[in-house]
Order: C-alpha cells, then sequence, then structure tokens
C-alpha cells in the first residue's frame, strides 16, 4: 500500500486493480502457465531453506570487545576483515599454545 501511495495511487486504484479479472492462462505457452498452488508452495519452502547461515557449520557467534585502533586496522583491508582476524588469532594460538 505504501508503495501505491508513494506512486501517487489512492486506496481506490489499488482497491480496482484487486478487484480485477485474475489472469487467464489461454493453455498455448506452458512458459505463462500459472504456477499451481502446491508448485508455488514448494518454491517458497526451497527459497526459505537456501536462507541464513549454513548448517554444520564449526563457528560459533559471540560478543567481543577490542580495541578501536585494532579494528580500524582489520576493517581497512575492505570486505572479510572478521575472516582475516579470524585468521590471525589461529596464528596466534599456533605459536602461543599451552602444550
Amino acid at each position: 500500500m505504501r508503495a501505491a501511495r508513494n506512486r501517487g495511487e489512492s486506496k481506490t486504484d489499488v482497491t480496482k486493480v484487486r478487484a480485477g479479472t485474475p489472469y487467464v492462462w489461454d493453455g498455448k505457452n506452458e512458459d505463462e502457465r500459472p504456477l499451481t498452488r502446491e508448485e508455488m508452495q514448494a518454491g517458497i519452502e526451497v527459497y526459505r531453506k537456501q536462507r541464513g547461515r549454513p548448517t554444520g557449520g564449526d563457528k560459533e557467534s559471540t560478543t567481543i570487545r577490542f580495541d578501536r585502533d585494532v579494528l580500524a586496522a582489520f576493517r581497512a583491508g575492505g570486505p572479510g576483515w572478521q575472516t582475516r582476524m579470524n585468521a590471525a588469532l589461529r596464528d596466534w594460538l599456533k605459536t602461543h599454545s599451552r602444550e
């Protein structure tokens, strides 16, 4: 509704469109055939499964505080700074293990 109002359409214009005759397939071109309710629902389910974090990851979300200059240095490298920070911590662990 907000998008319609931004285009200058009134509520009655939107109501007219909603009340109009739905699309009727002519039965000739299969590419123009509307999806059935089941096909639409299957597509929605596939889309929902693709969203979010990948399953089976070994990473854990946490909150941690760093000095501003440390964060600025990593962020200055552009996208992927969190991955680079993780790699730097991993390198540090290799040389500072308790074993």
